[in-house]
């Protein structure tokens, strides 16, 4: 099977990738690409293949099947993202309780709270970066406080967490990362110094696991790690991405202004015509494995377009349409099978409260630029802008 050089795309593919992930669809569901990083991997983009590969234990998580060991594992320690059952059920077990849906409803009057003070803050000046004002703030704060994370650290996190997620070199990188595991490894001897204490860190401290061992030290690292990153960065996207979908869809969100019950449906719609996460971490195979009529060797790096998934003709029709009345449901946007996000029940809580909240206090919000102009975060992983200038 020849390569195909994403890469040769450009800005393009960036700004835009669904027609090409459109014109891949039409040749066959599964291809093997070198992406704008300079990787060769296989790429799933149909979505039938792809709900297949997400759930198939034959795709492993850990990079040692093919020999490698990620360097965020290495520094930190080893993460849900990187484990295979029965080391990832045992640790996602540990945190699972927190992000329950009925747990994660308690969360909705300090959600409410701290996203009135933000939208409070931004009004006067009449515009805004809904990112910097609305999308990063809310997600970070509810995660830091779930954890026990002192606010003055905020920032910090969010130059780490952008380096780690979209790099913008091997240097920078290995940094954030070995700032994280510092960090990481101070607060733990903190949580540990200080005793019992009302914060998910505490409590994952003080956990014993089903054999009676505690959580070694990189298996927490490891665990606060990932939370950090993924409980807000694919929320900020979220939160983004869904204002900026409406906001260039005026009938859109002039029937979710008419009939505020659209809102769930607003974000599930949001969620797969343009989710946070263009494609799912890196997965491994252990064995030939059949997707579709191509078989993929085994030991191979295999990258499964969540985005492409969910603009697969073959599951939703029409759907590059933006539309927050269809029937949504199998979407590929928190991904499927045991490593289907932990955090999904939080992140839609967020989206819609800052949706909601947005849109009924600045009842002409608009974009403060053109959509052409947008700066889009680069790599394969994440998708949205950097910024979001509006106005009201």
């Amino acid at each position: 099977m020849s390569v195909i050089d994403l890469g040769e795309y450009g800005a393009d593919f960036t700004a835009n990738p669904y027609p090409y992930y459109a014109k891949l669809r039409e040749t066959g569901p599964v291809h093997r690409v070198l992406t704008p990083d300079g990787a060769t991997v296989w790429l799933v983009v149909g979505h039938e293949e792809a709900r297949a590969a997400l759930a198939d234990p034959r795709l492993s998580k850990s990079p040692s099947v093919i020999g490698l060991t990620m360097l965020d594992e290495q520094v930190v320690g080893p993460n849900l993202l990187v484990l295979d059952p029965p080391d990832h059920t045992r640790l996602r077990r540990l945190v699972a309780g927190e992000f329950t849906g009925r747990r994660v409803e308690a969360l909705r009057p300090r959600i409410q709270r701290l996203t009135d003070d933000l939208v409070d803050a931004m009004a006067p000046a009449g515009r805004a970066d809904l990112v910097d004002a609305l999308a990063f703030p809310l997600p970070i704060t509810v995660i830091c406080e779930l954890l026990g994370v002192p606010a003055a650290d905020h920032d910090t996190f969010r130059r780490w967490s952008n380096e780690i997620v979209s790099p913008s070199g091997a240097t920078p990188e290995a940094e954030a990362i070995e700032g994280f595991a510092t960090y990481l490894d101070e607060l733990v001897e903190d949580k540990r110094a200080s005793g019992p204490a009302d914060d998910l860190l505490s409590a994952l401290v003080a956990a014993r696991t089903e054999d009676g061992d505690r959580l070694s030290l990189p298996e927490l690292r490891g665990l606060a790690y990932l939370l950090l990153v993924a409980g807000h960065e694919t929320t900020v996207n979220l939160i983004a991405n869904a204002v900026r979908a409406l906001l260039t869809h005026p009938d859109q969100l002039a029937a979710l202004r008419a009939d505020p019950g659209l809102l769930d449906g607003t974000v599930e719609e949001a969620l797969r015509w343009e989710g946070p996460v263009e494609t799912a971490t890196y997965r491994f195979s252990r064995e030939p494995v059949t997707l579709g009529a191509t078989v993929i060797p085994a030991y191979e790096p295999v990258l499964v377009s969540l985005a492409s998934g969910d603009r697969d003709p073959e599951r939703f029709p029409d759907p590059d349409r933006f539309d927050i009345t269809r029937d949504p449901r199998g979407h590929l946007a928190f991904g499927h099978g045991v490593h289907y996000c932990l955090g999904a029940p939080l992140a839609r809580l967020e989206a819609g409260i800052a949706l909601r909240t947005v849109l009924d206090r600045f009842p002409r919000l608009e974009l403060d630029a053109e959509p052409g102009a947008l700066d889009w975060i680069t790599g394969m992983l994440m998708r949205g802008t950097r910024r979001l200038p509006v106005r009201w």
